[in-house]
């Protein structure tokens, strides 16, 4: 289960800054969190027996007060094309879900912020479920926690994360930038900042604040390049509309030889036309980007239709040809539920 017994305090929910004052004020000394801090990332399931350099006495008084979660997958469904996609049953019986995807040279985790999500773009299956709950920080770490641990078991790592699934990460914005802080930890998970990457549907006041505490990778999933389209699409842009999210993707503190991932769902009829494929590139002029074409995960219960490839291929070559790099991600777990949403979705 997530979380063990509800009234201790979980380790996994803090950064080592937090835990080394937890312990300070326990008595103990400041170079002891390190040490805890380490356990609870290592392979192999994390115990208070297991922490052989602290005392008897010490793990004694540390299990006392505190407790080490985990996660219960549920379910799990592999495609023939190497994607596992995970559904983690939470404590309070809630369902998540994460996405493995292989490739060549990198494994790359898709990971959930949130139970449901309050955005409502019309695309998205999890849109259907409303919005839950938050996760905490351990919800979010333990995600890779347990990926890791089955893939070390197969002599691999997961090398890249993206918070691409359930959920609006900065709308749950606290707890995720105490999730990157714990994932990026050198004494921990030790992913570098370069192969982390935090996707929003365009919250505009929150993405300025990612730029100054984290220097992960920025992705926007615009998916239209007209308010009237993308408020049909997505119910966030009446808020934060195109002309002022484009001008703070400008401003975003972009570290050195970075750009900032354009997400763009290909959908057949709806935002794929040569006239779509132009108004992008000029809108997105003066920012420092690549774009990413994403052909559309159908499901039966929302109506929509990827587009044809030879569409897609079109769309991609005017955004090249007006200067763009522009990539078309195959399309993968196709014979799984492979929209986001559709698993969790088995197991409520």
């Amino acid at each position: 289960m997530s979380v063990l017994i509800m009234d201790k305090p979980d380790l996994k929910n803090y950064t080592l800054a937090q835990l080394t004052e937890m312990l300070v004020a326990m008595g103990l000394p400041a170079y002891r969190a390190k040490q805890v801090f380490s356990w609870l990332y290592r392979p192999g399931l994390p115990s208070f027996p297991r922490m052989t350099d602290l005392s008897l006495q010490m793990r004694g008084e540390l299990e006392e007060q505190y407790q080490i979660s985990r996660l219960e997958t549920a379910r799990k469904e592999l495609s023939t094309d190497g994607t596992c996609k995970y559904a983690f049953r939470l404590a309070d019986g809630n369902v998540i879900e994460s996405v493995l995807i292989p490739e060549e040279e990198r494994n790359t985790l898709c990971l959930s912020s949130q139970v449901g999500c309050a955005m409502g773009c019309r695309f998205c299956l999890t849109a259907t479920m409303g919005f839950i709950r938050n996760l905490t920080p351990a919800e979010m770490v333990n995600q890779v926690c347990t990926v890791t641990e089955e893939l070390c078991a197969k002599g691999q790592v997961v090398t890249n994360l993206v918070f691409m699934g359930m959920g609006e990460p900065l709308a749950n914005f606290d707890h995720l930038i105490t999730a990157l802080d714990i994932l990026s930890d050198h004494h921990g998970l030790a992913f570098s900042s370069r192969r982390i990457t935090v996707s929003t549907c365009g919250l505009i006041p929150r993405i300025a604040e990612l730029g100054e505490k984290s220097k992960v990778n920025l992705a926007i999933s615009l998916h239209a390049a007209d308010d009237e389209q993308r408020n049909q699409l997505m119910p966030v842009n009446r808020t934060y509309p195109i002309a002022d999210l484009l001008e703070a993707l400008k401003s975003f503190p972009l570290p050195p030889r970075r750009r900032i991932m354009i997400e763009y769902i290909m959908i057949n009829g709806v935002n794929d036309a040569d006239a779509d494929a132009h108004l992008l590139a000029k809108k997105l002029r003066g920012i420092s980007c690549k774009i990413n074409l994403l052909p559309y995960n159908e499901t039966s219960a929302l109506g929509y239709a990827p587009s044809p490839i030879e569409r897609i291929e079109r769309f991609r070559e005017i955004l090249r040809h007006h200067g763009y790099t522009a990539l078309l991600r195959t399309s993968r777990g196709a014979d799984i539920s492979a929209a986001c949403g559709q698993l969790a979705a088995k197991e409520r």
